[in-house]
């Protein structure tokens, strides 16, 4: 009776980690939302499938349970990382539901890490995470926590930044970066890391706030010290100053 939580990365056989492969190889099931499990389908294709769409998270995380109840091993998987907007917090919450499941978070590598290094080191200082999606958070919630995170000069990485029925929200943003930040100051951002399609840039702030970007991608706003070195987002830590 056993679930795995597995944060199987940015979507590509190179991006999961062998404790991620691994779990998923040793479940009998495989659950989790539409898009995720096509991606492992192409890397696991003897595999048995479970899939919802958005806006079933419930759904599918008791499927899972019970199905791991009923004696099978399961993996219920999420993009990046796990317990990083991922479902091993939901998988928790409902697990006294099935006490006799036991329940194992497996850790990937969440798009900050993955799409940071696509663009160089935008986070080798202090940085926040930052969903603009307010599906399950309130916007004014998330406005104040921008606030905050600009007003404490930390680079910011944002997850899902936009989408069809939100296309200003990015603006908006960058809105609020602007009131306590330079327009010169680096950001990046990385369209489907790891995939097919993969694209990114570094820009300043003043030219994101314009830039159309969907669900699929990370955006990264530096601090007072970012630097653009050769068309790489750069964050000093300071080791030049010990």
């Amino acid at each position: 009776m056993k679930l795995y939580v597995v944060g199987f990365g940015c979507g590509s056989r190179e991006g999961m980690t062998l404790e991620a492969r691994t779990a998923v190889e040793d479940s009998d099931l495989i659950v989790g939302y539409t898009v995720y499990t096509e991606l492992l389908r192409q890397f696991f294709p003897e595999k048995e499938y479970y899939c919802t769409a958005m806006k079933q998270e419930k759904k599918r995380v008791r499927y899972a349970l019970s199905e791991a109840e009923k004696g099978r091993t399961v993996s219920l998987v999420c993009s990046g990382d796990s317990s990083v907007y991922g479902m091993a917090g939901l998988a928790y919450e409902l697990s006294a539901e099935y006490p006799d499941v036991e329940i194992e978070s497996v850790a990937g590598v969440t798009a900050a890490l993955s799409g940071g290094a696509v663009l160089g080191a935008p986070l080798t200082h202090d940085f926040a995470v930052i969903s603009l999606s307010d599906l399950l958070t309130p916007m004014d919630k998330i406005l104040h926590r921008l606030k905050c995170a600009a007003e404490g000069d930390f680079t910011i990485a944002l997850y899902n930044p936009s989408s069809k029925k939100r296309r200003d929200y990015l603006k908006r943003a960058c809105e609020i970066m602007l009131q306590y930040k330079s327009p010169e100051t680096v950001c990046g951002y990385v369209k489907n890391i790891g995939r097919e399609g993969q694209e990114s840039g570094v820009l300043t702030l003043a030219e994101l706030k314009g830039k159309q970007v969907d669900m699929f991608t990370t955006v990264f706003i530096g601090n007072s010290e970012t630097k653009n070195i050769g068309g790489k987002m750069v964050t000093p830590r300071g080791y030049k100053n010990v």
